[in-house]
């Protein structure tokens, strides 16, 4: 999965691709390379950041997506969203996926949008919201905790009448550094719930903070952490660079 934040705020390709030429040109780079899915994202989630209003989302996402849509017309668009009033509109401009940070948290109605286009689901664990999520987040047990959030939440997308459900673990969205990689250690324990599993750890402080640098320098990080996690499970990598993250999956079925 590519990610193609179309945001002026994101943490590392900030407004990169505000422009419909050059998210088209990186869209085109991201499939070349071999990405199944492009997640584009309107808003940003960074730590810190405020939570939009479906009308700005809208506005900044849908010219792009539109584009997006009738030229790459083999290519599947998940849309990172958290208001059901965008997942609507994109899913009836022709989007595939839906990708919610909050599983559902933030807007209610999100659950029941999705059933109703009948698509899949990415639902996320986080902690709090991304403006307050990494202000001295707590776990005692923190994979236990996330799992057992998980699995609540999959129960309650599958009553609400979804029926293809990705989990994530949400490496960063509410966890400090040992936080990150106790959950990457004992990740496995979340195939008990039968959903396939997304990560998200490309370029994030968990690596850069672990080895020293910047989101800049993490891409060797990123590789070696996305390595571990398709050994723990991981179905579908989000990442910014697709190439160096398919010559991992590559790589990794090689190996079975």
């Amino acid at each position: 999965m590519g990610i193609l934040n179309i945001t002026a705020d994101s943490f590392f390709d900030a407004g990169k691709y505000k422009s419909i030429d050059l998210a088209l040109k990186k869209t085109e780079e991201m499939v070349n390379e071999g990405a199944f899915f492009i997640d584009v994202g309107a808003a940003s989630s960074k730590p810190g950041s405020q939570l939009i209003s479906p009308e700005k989302e809208i506005k900044r996402l849908l010219p792009i997506l539109e584009i997006l849509i009738k030229e790459f017309t083999d290519t599947h668009f998940s849309i990172d969203t958290y208001n059901h009033k965008v997942a609507k509109e994109s899913l009836t401009m022709g989007a595939s996926m839906i990708n919610d940070i909050s599983g559902g948290e933030i807007d209610p109605e999100m659950l029941k949008t999705v059933a109703a286009f009948k698509v899949p689901y990415i639902l996320m664990h986080m902690k709090g919201t991304p403006e307050n999520m990494q202000k001295q987040p707590r776990y005692d047990n923190v994979t236990k905790e996330i799992k057992s959030y998980l699995a609540q939440r999959v129960k309650l997308a599958l009553m609400s009448g979804i029926n293809d459900i990705i989990i994530d673990p949400g490496f960063g969205f509410g966890k400090t550094v040992s936080n990150n990689f106790s959950l990457l250690k004992e990740m496995n324990v979340l195939n008990d719930l039968n959903c396939p599993i997304l990560i998200g750890v490309s370029r994030k402080s968990m690596i850069y903070k672990t080895i020293g640098g910047s989101p800049t320098s993490a891409l060797n990080g990123t590789s070696i952490i996305h390595a571990w996690g398709l050994e723990r499970g991981a179905s579908i990598l989000r990442v910014h660079d697709v190439k160096e993250a398919k010559e991992c999956i590559d790589l990794f079925l090689a190996l079975r």
